[in-house]
């Protein structure tokens, strides 16, 4: 009985190891490799701006510090934070009572040394011929002489000092220099101000506006040659708005190199009509040479680099791809020049590099995206 169950599970054993061998037998051809899944663009031919970048900060084209000539109560600000103003529009009043009253008392002053000046003329004029006729002594007459010539001295002095109370009190009302925006306020209404002390707002103009940057000082030679031939084209770029870059020129070119920098000093000015470039901003500076005709482009992210330099994955017909070695330029708006190894039309991997080997077979995702 137990030699008759031994041979039975032997002969299961047996046909189970048959059957499982013949469930794993291949049928056909091996399975293919599977795709690597990437992004590609077409390489171009165009023209192509040759540009230096650089980090520039943007400063107003002119400030004014706003304080007050004459010292009382800021009783009046004509003004919000922040606000535009035009040249010559009323910022502060400075109460002007007291300089009302002085004004006041300075031209009565005028009026009765006018008054006493016209008496003393005439009196002088009449010992005058009295003096002709001998009735006065020269003495008399010198006196009155003497009178009338201190009285005009009096009112010119008295006039001098009229002009200078309107002067004060014209200064009560403080108006803007310049087109510009105003900035924090710094003294409140109701405060008390001194004269040439006291601080009550800053003016910047920023239309137009500057932006002060540096360069290397191996492109000097290429900034001099470039600026002998035409107006330098500069390009302001605000942090996450390069589609809209402001455009303007190269205005200074200072005369020295910084030794402890080894950077020259330039500006450029800017019309900033719509105001996208604001004083103290940090802005990227792009400075266009000149233009490099029926240049090779690809994708910056197209561009690898490894133990031998730099390489792209071009894709190929049958969607296997290669690695090929490159030579490259300059990078403008994240795209490379490609001085050799490449040509127009051809197709390159911009993503997903990192999962392929030369003769990988891919699937382009963006294949409708794009057009050789």
């Amino acid at each position: 009985m137990f030699v008759r169950f031994m041979v039975r599970r032997c002969f299961i054993l047996a046909m189970t190891t048959l059957v499982t061998a013949c469930s794993h037998k291949p049928e056909g051809k091996p399975a293919a490799p599977a795709r690597v899944p990437v992004t590609a663009s077409v390489v171009v031919q165009k023209d192509v701006p040759i540009q230096v970048q650089t980090i520039g900060n943007v400063e107003a084209y002119s400030t004014v510090t706003v304080k007050t000539r004459v010292e009382g109560e800021l009783s009046s600000v004509c003004f919000k934070e922040g606000q535009e103003v035009k040249k010559g529009a009323l910022l502060f009043i400075i109460d002007p009572r007291p300089f009302k009253s002085s004004l006041n008392q300075f031209e009565a002053n005028l009026t009765r040394d006018k008054a006493l000046l016209k008496k003393a003329e005439t009196d002088t004029l009449r010992y005058e011929e009295l003096f002709k006729k001998g009735v006065v002594s020269k003495q008399e007459y010198d006196q009155y002489q003497t009178s009338f010539e201190a009285l005009g001295a009096t009112v010119k002095a008295d006039e001098a000092a009229v002009i200078n109370a309107k002067l004060q009190l014209g200064y009560c009302s403080i108006h803007s220099p310049i087109n510009g925006r105003i900035g924090k306020l710094m003294v409140n209404q109701g405060n008390m101000v001194k004269a040439n002390d006291t601080m009550l707002v800053t003016i910047n103009q920023t239309k137009p506006i500057y932006v002060r940057f540096a360069l290397p000082e191996q492109e000097l030679s290429a900034i001099r040659k470039y600026m002998n031939q035409r107006n330098l084209r500069i390009e302001a770029i605000v942090p996450k708005n390069d589609a809209n870059p402001s455009v303007g020129e190269l205005t200074f070119l200072n005369n020295e190199v910084d030794v402890s920098t080894g950077t020259i000093l330039l500006k450029a000015i800017f019309a900033n009509e719509e105001e996208l470039l604001w004083p103290k901003q940090f802005v990227t500076v792009a400075i266009t040479y000149t233009t490099q005709h029926d240049a090779v482009v690809v994708p910056s992210q197209a561009i690898q680099t490894g133990q031998e330099g730099k390489y792209v994955y071009v894709i190929k017909p049958d969607l296997t791809v290669e690695s090929r070695p490159v030579a490259t330029g300059n990078t403008i708006n994240q795209e490379t020049i490609v001085t050799s190894g490449l040509r127009s039309g051809e197709k390159v991997v911009t993503e997903g590099q990192l999962r392929l080997v030369p003769g990988s077979t891919v699937e382009i995702k963006n294949d409708g995206e794009i057009h050789s």
